[in-house]
């Protein structure tokens, strides 16, 4: 047997030992970890006015880029999209697969997102986001990966009693249920004021949670990156801008 033929049999077999599948066994082979991506997009009234629509068309590019691997963008193992709302807390909501989103052009995205997340519901429900996450990466064993999640919103917290957007309101958005999900798991805060961003730097209690916050002007600058009459393929700036905005690979600690 020869030398690299007996190191693919023996990574094979260490993956199998660890308890992956014969898929998963197979991806060890790349040493670059194919990561799960969550997105929340926040489907209250008050965000509506806030900058939903054009946070619904970044996200068409933002998840057509990542499928299909544009620019550099990492392409998630897993990806799963839910609204972050309801009409009462802890109310579930239902989390569209990647299967519900492949082989389907920007404009098919964007459409569909538009139809599942229509902006009606009254709270923000942060907490109950976080749990769901939490449980499906625990019922389908991505633990062993990276976990990105990216929520798109204002960011201002609802509570059951109390003024929405006061301090303590923060403070009660509950991370530890991601604390030790993944070796890595990072929070991404997309659209929400400076204020707001800065408030969940400092009041949102987390130990081991990486966390990054992109100001609602910053994004608004994506659709200067865009180049009329070009495919998606052909968006290098617009990538570009992602990779060093969006996706800024974040230390611990920050």
């Amino acid at each position: 047997m020869s030398a690299p033929r007996r190191r693919f049999v023996l990574g094979l077999a260490a993956a199998l030992a660890a308890g992956l599948g014969p898929s998963d066994a197979f991806a060890a082979r790349d040493r670059r970890p194919r990561e799960t991506l969550f997105i929340g997009l926040d489907t209250s009234g008050s965000f509506r006015r806030a900058g939903y629509d054009d946070a619904l068309a970044f996200l068409a590019y933002y998840i057509y880029g990542h499928l299909n691997g544009l620019g550099g963008l990492s392409q998630p193992r897993e990806l799963f999209v839910a609204a972050i709302g309801g009409r009462g807390a802890d109310e579930p909501k239902a989390f569209h697969p990647i299967h519900d989103f492949a082989d389907k052009s920007v404009a098919q995205i964007e459409s569909d997102l538009r139809t599942w997340f229509p902006p009606t519901d009254t709270l923000t429900d942060f907490n109950a986001f976080f749990k769901k996450v939490a449980r499906i990466a625990a019922e389908r064993n991505l633990v062993l990966r990276p976990i990105n999640i990216m929520i798109v919103t204002d960011g201002v917290p609802d509570v059951a009693r109390g003024r929405a957007g006061s301090a303590e309101a923060y403070r009660r958005i509950d991370l530890e249920p991601l604390e030790y999900l993944a070796r890595r798991v990072t929070v991404r805060l997309a659209y929400a004021s400076p204020p707001v961003a800065e408030r969940w730097r400092t009041l949102v209690r987390r130990q081991r949670v990486r966390m990054w916050t992109v100001d609602d002007e910053v994004m608004k600058g994506w659709r200067a990156q865009l180049r009329e009459n070009v495919a998606p393929a052909g968006q290098d700036l617009l990538w570009r801008w992602v990779r060093e905005n969006v996706d800024f690979r974040v230390r611990r600690g920050i």
